[in-house]
């Protein structure tokens, strides 16, 4: 185990260091999160109108479940829009030591209903998931312990399906049973480097997480104190918390999406060198892993 994390954490150093070598490889995890951040508000707005006049009412509730899975569909759009042109840009940089933001877009454009198809699917998933975790107050150990196990598969295998839909032009059912072929074939490596390098990011974004809270609200403590906490005091206080809390959220946000493809991105990629290896009767020792997957197997 702790082997495992001593590993994600050399991956860590590997993706922090290709995205010094070429920035392009963030901007697709900063523009995910700003798109995000503008649909939710965007959503927000008649969510709350329909929460607030309907809520009781057959027709409310009807809406409010449409309405959810449209935000549902989405923000995983969005999010597997951008982290396709991750997984591009990446491919890019290890094969041709430059990820161009123009062959990205384009990739994506090429791909961009496949890419929604999964989208759709993993809607689908979600509320299948929540259907079977029950209502708030109606859950039960068993309907927790399978809802998980289905978000755990499922969050695994799209991880593998969106290179196989960019990298090998594929649609949701190709990209499936790519993804299932490359899990079975390698699935002692996929297991103990997902918990290391998932384990890694989780525990850097729950310790920045403390300390952007953490910071902003000694931020609105200290304004406030200052000005012997007036009205004027107080607003200033509560708008520096929160701009400076929401930035630093913003980056592990960002952070956290890129190391989390550009890993996947690589394993894939080194498991499709594996198989040719295999096809020629070479040795899998004789693969060698990208350099940044290296520091994790």
């Amino acid at each position: 185990m702790m082997d495992s994390i001593r590993r994600g954490f050399g991956f860590l150093g590997q993706a922090a260091g290709m995205a010094t070598k070429d920035p392009d490889l963030l901007k697709p995890s900063i523009y995910a999160f700003l798109v995000g951040v503008i649909v939710t508000v965007v959503t927000a707005v008649p969510l709350l109108v329909i929460t607030f006049f309907l809520r009781d009412q057959t027709i409310g509730k009807i809406l409010l479940v449409v309405l959810g899975a449209l935000m549902l569909f989405l923000q995983y759009s969005i999010t597997y829009l951008f982290a396709g042109m991750t997984v591009r840009l990446v491919y890019d940089y290890l094969t041709a030591g430059d990820g161009r933001m123009d062959r990205a877009w384009e990739t994506v454009r090429r791909d961009f209903f496949d890419i929604l198809t999964l989208a759709a699917a993993s809607t689908l998933v979600k509320l299948v998931e929540n259907l079977i975790r029950g209502r708030q107050g109606r859950r039960n150990p068993f309907g927790e312990m399978i809802a998980g196990v289905l978000n755990a598969l499922w969050t695994v295998a799209t991880y593998f399906v969106l290179p196989a839909m960019v990298l090998e032009d594929l649609n949701l059912g190709q990209a499936l049973k790519r993804a299932t072929q490359i899990i079975k074939a390698n699935l002692l490596l996929v297991a103990v480097t997902e918990i290391g390098v998932g384990t890694v990011v989780g525990l850097i974004g729950f310790v920045l997480f403390v300390a952007a809270v953490g910071l902003g609200g000694g931020l609105f403590y200290l304004i406030g104190a200052i000005s012997q906490w007036t009205t004027t005091g107080i607003l200033a206080g509560a708008a520096a918390g929160i701009l400076v809390a929401g930035i630093m959220l913003a980056v592990v946000t960002v952070l956290s999406s890129y190391v989390t493809t550009a890993y996947h991105t690589c394993l894939f990629l080194w498991a499709r060198q594996v198989e040719e290896a295999r096809a020629r009767g070479a040795d899998d020792g004789s693969v060698a892993a990208p350099a940044p997957l290296a520091a994790v197997i």
